[in-house]
């Protein structure tokens, strides 16, 4: 049996940095018209639209794309952590800026990270409209690449959560596998019991497997929410389940039942001996964005989302987020 892995005995503690934005958060003065801070995005109100901001990256999935030596994918991976959070409030995606962060100057990078930006701002429905590339030899030890996306809502139909009661049904949308999250204990798990990435899973290689790019949900989500009024959405992200909790806190999320959790996860719980509560609390499992509406509305939205999407719970009285399958419960973000 390996030894019990967690992510923060990786070097990620997920409360610790919960306690970091709640520090830097709190120093920041909030203007008039702004969202509250703390949801997937933010934004301004002006007039009677908002303009909505998110800000994410790639993080260590980037070493698993220089171990492969495969970087078409990982542009992909920026976007879609961008956009994904974007549409959590109802925004629609418009544009994006890059930001690439080099120890040094690869020419080799360019085009491929440039052809991932462009094809996951096309997925989107979005734009590229510039960024920036610094080359920081004294700081860096490997490629950084983040980004931030601006979107635009109707003022009166973002979506907080606030709407959330008892009653609604949740919808969970499958994940493509990993997305970009939790690959400081994936890596940590790899090198500890000697796995390279060039061994075979199913009909691929580990590495092709983990570098799989982030599903982008934005088409879905916004044909949905011209049909089916939504009362919220999360982006299963760092901090896999516990991101439920950032909808709203006076209610139960009761995920009843989901759909079979893919290969990758098993794989990574077995070979890390990491609890299921830990695998809860660092990956989707499967379940890459969550929409909770009312049960009237829940058949038209499967029919809309099509075969990825699953009612997976319900809304209930109480408070946290209970995962009835594997007695899990989280109550706090």
């Amino acid at each position: 049996m390996p030894r019990r892995l967690t992510y923060s005995e990786s070097g990620v503690d997920i409360d610790e940095k919960g306690i970091f934005v709640s520090r830097l958060v709190s120093q920041l003065k909030k203007s008039e018209g702004a969202l509250s801070i703390g949801h997937f995005a933010g934004g301004m109100r002006l007039k009677g639209q908002v303009f909505t901001l998110a800000c994410d990256g790639v993080g260590s999935k980037i070493m698993i794309a220089r171990a492969m030596n495969k970087w078409d994918t990982v542009g992909i991976d920026c976007v879609a952590m961008n956009v994904n959070d974007t549409v959590c409030i109802g925004a629609r995606p418009l544009a994006l800026v890059d930001y690439i962060a080099l120890p040094r100057v690869e020419l080799d990078l360019a085009s491929p990270i440039g052809r991932g930006l462009n094809r996951g701002a096309d997925a989107a429905g979005a734009t590229i409209v510039g960024g920036e590339v610094a080359v920081l030899p004294d700081m860096l030890k490997e490629v950084d690449i983040s980004a931030t996306c601006m979107g635009i809502a109707d003022r009166r139909h973002l979506i907080t959560g606030r709407a959330i009661r008892p009653g609604d049904v949740i919808i969970g949308m499958e994940s493509s596998g990993v997305h970009s999250n939790g690959f400081t204990l994936i890596r940590r798990i790899l090198s500890e019991n000697n796995i390279a990435l060039s061994e075979r899973f199913g009909r691929i290689t580990l590495g092709q497997e983990l570098l799989k790019p982030t599903e982008i949900y934005v088409k879905s989500v916004l044909r949905l929410l011209k049909k089916v009024s939504v009362h919220g959405i999360a982006h299963i992200t760092g901090g896999g389940f516990r991101n439920i909790l950032r909808l709203k806190e006076s209610v139960r999320f009761h995920i009843e039942e989901l759909p079979p959790i893919p290969p990758i996860f098993e794989f990574i719980s077995r070979e890390g001996n990491v609890e299921q509560r830990e695998m809860f609390q660092t990956f989707n499992m499967g379940i890459g964005m969550v929409i909770v509406i009312s049960e009237k509305s829940a058949e038209p939205a499967l029919s809309l989302l099509g075969r990825s999407a699953h009612i997976i719970g319900h809304v209930e009285e109480g408070r946290g987020v209970f995962i009835r399958e594997y007695g899990l419960s989280y109550m706090k973000y």
